[in-house]
């Protein structure tokens, strides 16, 4: 496919600045409105930022790595990047929704493309109830945290606190705990993509918990509700070969 009208964003990153001045003169630039595509430079976290912040509109996004890790990525060439454009490989992705209820009785939503976390807010360990669907699946989780990640996430935190990692057409969440203390070695479960979690906090004012939907915050938290938001749809694209797919089995065997 061919796209006439691109857009250029860049994170403050000086190397990211100087890509996307090369970038514009070279291919024009577009507001991300009219645009046919969007082109993010920078690193994964300025790619989420711009996947929220582009996810009303039809274009897809077009990453090129001005970071450091940059799995969500490509490699940064300013030379035949319409011709790259042309054979790209599209992988679509839904965020999460989670729903936090606080202790001061504010509630609050945020969209998480990676990942929603629980964490200890305190010195003392988080106790955490799990519901499934509404059933009971673990009446007390003793640990520094947990999360729920997507397909998309399950290389970000999800695989440092050792989670696995998911195939993107997995139709799978990836259901991991933190420094579980109690019960003893659980690792966790893989849960169908359309499963509703709910995580209660157990002695929430002697073991406060946080909760973070990629980089947004809620404090002091009750409970949290998550669960896959279909109606939303991501377009990334990738050069040929190096596909999120290609990267979430590749990233298995390193």
């Amino acid at each position: 496919m061919q796209y006439k009208k691109i857009c250029f964003l860049a994170s403050q990153v000086e190397t990211a600045q100087e890509a996307r001045a090369v970038l514009v003169k070279r291919y024009g630039d577009v507001p991300p409105v009219q645009a046919d595509l969007i082109v993010a430079l920078g690193g994964d976290g300025f790619m989420l930022s711009v996947l929220h912040q582009t996810q009303g509109l039809r274009a897809p996004v077009y990453g090129m790595n001005r970071g450091t890790v940059g799995f969500l990525m490509n490699t940064f060439a300013p030379e035949g990047l319409t011709d790259r454009l042309a054979e790209a490989e599209e992988a679509v992705i839904h965020p999460l929704r989670m729903r936090a209820h606080c202790v001061d009785g504010s509630e609050i939503e945020a969209l998480a493309i990676n990942e929603v976390s629980l964490l200890r807010h305190g010195p003392q360990a988080a106790k955490l109830r799990i519901l499934v669907d509404g059933k009971e699946r673990l009446p007390e989780l003793v640990c520094d945290g947990a999360l729920l990640a997507t397909p998309a996430g399950s290389t970000a935190y999800n695989y440092s606190a050792h989670g696995p990692i998911l195939p993107i057409g997995a139709e799978i969440l990836a259901l991991t705990a933190m420094a579980a203390f109690r019960p003893r070695r659980w690792r966790g479960a893989l849960l169908p993509m359309k499963a509703k979690v709910r995580f209660e906090v157990l002695e929430m004012e002697k073991r406060p918990v946080q909760a973070v939907a990629d980089g947004n915050e809620a404090r002091e938290v009750e409970w949290v509700e998550i669960a896959i938001a279909p109606e939303i749809t991501h377009r990334l694209l990738f050069d040929p070969g190096h596909g999120l797919e290609e990267r979430l089995i590749r990233e298995q065997f390193v």
